[in-house]
C-alpha cells in the first residue's frame, strides 16, 4: 500500500472516528467517512493488548497487505480507519483477509 493512501495524522484519525459511521466483525472494527482527496485512504490502528511493538508492526504489515489485495483506492468513496481486534491473532491470514474483505464491501455499499 503506497504511503499516499495511508492516514497518518492523529487529527485525520480523530475526524473519521467522530463521524460515527461504523462497521464491525470478529476481527476488525471500521470507521468510515467520505473521502476528502481524489482517492480513498486507509488508517490502521492496533492496540497494545495485541502484543509488543514487534507484534503490532507485524499485524500492521499483514493488514496493509490484505488491504492492498482487496481494496481499490480510486473507486472507493470513503476513507477508512481499520481497528484490529484481539480475535485477529486466533485466525489464519486467509480467514482474516476474507473477514476484512466482507466488512469493507459492507462499508462501501452503504
Amino acid at each position: 500500500m503506497k504511503k499516499e493512501y495511508r492516514i497518518r495524522k492523529n487529527e485525520e484519525f480523530s475526524s473519521i472516528c467522530k463521524h460515527k459511521d461504523t462497521y464491525s466483525s470478529r476481527c476488525f472494527f471500521l470507521y468510515c467517512d467520505l473521502r476528502k482527496m481524489e482517492h480513498a485512504r486507509v488508517g490502521i490502528s492496533v492496540s497494545k493488548k495485541l502484543g509488543d511493538a514487534v507484534d503490532r508492526n507485524k499485524i500492521k504489515r499483514q493488514v496493509r497487505e490484505m488491504i492492498h489485495n482487496i481494496f481499490d483506492f480510486e473507486s472507493c468513496p470513503k476513507d477508512i480507519v481499520v481497528v484490529v481486534r484481539t480475535n485477529f491473532l486466533n485466525n489464519s491470514f486467509l480467514d482474516n483477509q476474507n473477514d476484512l474483505e466482507k466488512i469493507i464491501k459492507k462499508a462501501i455499499i452503504k
